[in-house]
C-alpha cells in the first residue's frame, strides 16, 4: 500500500502522514519506502490512532498562538514560549506561529508522554539496514518536490508539469550524486553519468560523435536520470569579469534547444553544483531547471550516524575491529557523539576520510602489539580528526558561506532549522581581529586590561 492509499483509506492527508513522522522522529526506514510503500508496522499504529492522528492534522493546520498551544496541551504559556524560542520557530506580525507548528510535539518535548507512538515500531532498524542516515526533511522535500512523477493526476488535473530539469547545489563532498541517483530511484528511472568526455566532439568506435549526438540517443531511451557535474562552471554566465569557454557555451546552447522536448521524452536532467549565484538566468528559467534542492553538509547527530555506519562498513561479525569496537562501546552512536560536535560544517567525504584514517590507526597499533586490547583514547580520535581537516580549507568554507547564502534565499522557510545549525557552525570559524596596540608606553593599568 502507498502513503497516499494509506492517507485516503484513513481521510488524513499525505502532508499530514509526512510531518508527523518528523515532528515524533520516526526512522523514515520502519515508516515507508524509498517509493513510498508503506511498512506494516506503521499501517497498523496508523488504523488503531486514527483519533490522535486527526487531533494532530487538525491541530497541525491551524496557526495558533502561544496561549492557543498552552491551552491545547495544558501546559504552562512561559514554557511553550520557551520551547518556540528555542527552536526558532517562525511567527507572524499578528503574533500567531504558522500551521505547521505541533502543539502535540511542543507538549512531548515539555514531558508529556507520548511512548504509545513509538511502541508500534520495536527496535530501531540497524544502520546497516537504512536506504540513509539522517536527511528525513531533505527526503520528504524532495519526494514533494517530485510529486508530478509519482501521480500523473497533478497534469490531468492541475496542469502541473514534471520537472525538465533540477539543481542540486551545495558545498563539495555534500553527496549530490547519491541523492541524484536516490531521485532516480523515486521516481523509477534509469540513471546515467554524463562523462566529461562527451562534451564537444569526439571519436568513438572511430565514429565522429557529438554531445549533441549523445543528448538525442538520450532522449530515445525510456525513462532516464541524465547526471552532470560541475553544472555550475558549465552553464555559468558570461560577464566581463568572467570568460565561457566555447566548449561550455556549445553544451549550454544544446540544452536550452533541447530541454523543452525532456518532459515529452521521459528525460529529467539534474545538474550538481557548488552554488547558484553564477548559474546562466537563462538556465534557470520556468520550464528549465526551475527546482533547485539543497544538499547540507551533515548535522552533528547524522555525523554520528556516518561515523559508526563507517567504522563498521563491510565488517564480518568476528572482525578483530568489531571485537575492538565493542569492547570501547565504540559500536555504539554515543562515543561517536564529542568528537561529531567537533565536526562544524564537515562533509560527509570528511567523515568518510576520518574513519578511513582512524581504522588505519587502529590497525596499526594492532600490528603492532598482535592484540586487540587496543583503547580508542581521546588522542587516536583526534590525529584521525586532524588529517580529516585537511580539507577543510579556506576555500571549503567559502563554499559553505556561499552555500548558507544560496539557501537563505531559496528555501529557508523549509530549512530554517538547519539553515541556522549550519550557521553557528559556520560562525566558529570566524577569526576574531586582535585590538591594535596604541603606540607609546604601556601602563600598569593598562597592563592589568
Amino acid at each position: 500500500m502507498k502513503l497516499a492509499e494509506l492517507a485516503k483509506e484513513l481521510q488524513i492527508s499525505t502532508e499530514s502522514f509526512i510531518n508527523f513522522i518528523q515532528d515524533f522522529d520516526l526512522e523514515i526506514s520502519e515508516c515507508i519506502s524509498t517509493n513510498f510503500e508503506v511498512k506494516k508496522d506503521f499501517i497498523k499504529f496508523a488504523k488503531e490512532n486514527i483519533t490522535f492522528l486527526k487531533k494532530y492534522e487538525e491541530d497541525l493546520g491551524q496557526n495558533k498562538s502561544v496561549e492557543d498551544i498552552a491551552k491545547t496541551i495544558k501546559q504552562p504559556q512561559d514554557k511553550v514560549s520557551e520551547i518556540l524560542k528555542k527552536d526558532k520557530v517562525k511567527i507572524y506580525d499578528n503574533g500567531f506561529y504558522k500551521s505547521s507548528v505541533s502543539s502535540y510535539v511542543i507538549d512531548q518535548k515539555l514531558g508529556g508522554n507520548y511512548q504509545f507512538v513509538y511502541d508500534y515500531f520495536g527496535k530501531k532498524t540497524s544502520l546497516a539496514e537504512r536506504d540513509f542516515i539522517g536527511y528525513r526533511d531533505l527526503f520528504f522535500f524532495i519526494s514533494k518536490t517530485l510529486d508530478p512523477f509519482l501521480h500523473h493526476s497533478l497534469l490531468t488535473d492541475w496542469g502541473i508539469h514534471k520537472s525538465a530539469g533540477i539543481i542540486l547545489y551545495g558545498p563539495p563532498g555534500s553527496g549530490k550524486i547519491f541523492w541524484a541517483n536516490k531521485i532516480a530511484e523515486i521516481v523509477d528511472f534509469q540513471f546515467k553519468q554524463i562523462k566529461k568526455y562527451y562534451f564537444g566532439t569526439s571519436f568513438v568506435d572511430g565514429r565522429k560523435t557529438s554531445f549533441n549526438d549523445f543528448l538525442v540517443e538520450m532522449m530515445k531511451e525510456d525513462k532516464v536520470v541524465l547526471f552532470m557535474d560541475e553544472f555550475d562552471n558549465i552553464m555559468s554566465e558570461r560577464s566581463e569579469e568572467r570568460s565561457v569557454s566555447s566548449c561550455d557555451e556549445e553544451t549550454k546552447e544544446i540544452i536550452l534547444h533541447y530541454v523543452s522536448q525532456f518532459e515529452k521524452e521521459g528525460l529529467l536532467m539534474i545538474g550538481s553544483a557548488n552554488a547558484l549565484v553564477d548559474i546562466d538566468r537563462e538556465i534557470r528559467a520556468p520550464g528549465r531547471f526551475d527546482v533547485s534542492i539543497p544538499i547540507f553538509p551533515p548535522n552533528a547527530q547524522e555525523r554520528s550516524e556516518m561515523i559508526l555506519y563507517y567504522i563498521k562498513e563491510n565488517l564480518s561479525k568476528d572482525a578483530v575491529l568489531m571485537e575492538i569496537l565493542k569492547a570501547n562501546d565504540a559500536d555504539h552512536l554515543p562515543f561517536w557523539k564529542d568528537i561529531s560536535m567537533k565536526m562544524k560544517v564537515f562533509s560527509n567525504t570528511m567523515i568518510i576520510d576520518f574513519t578511513q584514517s582512524l581504522k588505519k590507526k587502529i590497525r596499526d597499533i594492532y600490528l603492532k602489539n598482535r592484540s586487540p586490547n587496543i583503547k580508542i583514547t581521546e588522542k587516536l580520535l583526534e590525529a584521525a580528526f586532524r588529517e580529516a581537516s585537511a580539507k577543510l580549507t579556506g576555500e571549503y568554507l567559502n563554499h559553505v558561506a556561499q552555500f548558507v547564502q544560496d539557501v537563505s534565499i531559496n528555501n529557508y522557510d523549509d530549512f530554517s532549522s538547519r539553515i541556522e545549525a549550519l550557521k553557528a557552525e559556520l560562525d566558529s570559524y570566524k577569526m576574531v581581529e586582535k585590538p591594535i596596540k596604541t603606540i607609546g608606553f604601556t601602563h600598569n593599568g593598562d597592563q592589568d586590561e
